[in-house]
């Protein structure tokens, strides 16, 4: 038996030494960052009054990008000394956005469903939209 024990052990020492280790290196990753304000009257309310929607043209967004890469938004409401990340939620309104070929448009909804209509915004808002990918 101890035979038996000891081959085993050897014929799995045999494999594990074999094993061929590889180093993977990924080209790194570039990064644009764009900063826009949008105006109180940029704000349009849909058809529907459920959501006020803002566009954002960003001509650096192509087809690629939308499909392969990714994209990170953040919002400001005092002039960029400070960034929440959308998606979020603040005094009962729903923060989002969504990336298309050319620029990003962000929706404000109510999270509540007692008052469906969100509340616009009033003053001048700061977003940073972060691109992430390899050709940028």
């Amino acid at each position: 038996m101890k035979k038996f024990t000891i081959l085993m052990l050897c014929i799995a020492t045999l494999g594990l030494a074999s094993c061929k280790k590889d180093t993977i290196v990924q080209p790194a990753n570039a990064i644009l960052t764009v900063v826009k304000d949008i105006s109180p009257n940029a704000w349009v309310l849909s058809n529907d009054q459920e959501t006020f929607t803002a566009d954002i043209s960003v001509p650096e967004i192509d087809q690629y990008h939308v499909d392969n890469e990714g994209t990170l938004v953040y919002i400001s409401y005092n002039s960029g000394a400070s960034y929440i990340a959308l998606p979020f939620v603040y005094n009962v309104d729903a923060y989002s956005f969504e990336v298309y070929k050319g620029g990003v448009s962000i929706d404000v909804q109510s999270s509540d469903y007692q008052a469906t209509t969100p509340i616009k915004p009033t003053s001048t808002v700061r977003v940073k939209i972060v691109l992430v990918g390899n050709d940028l």
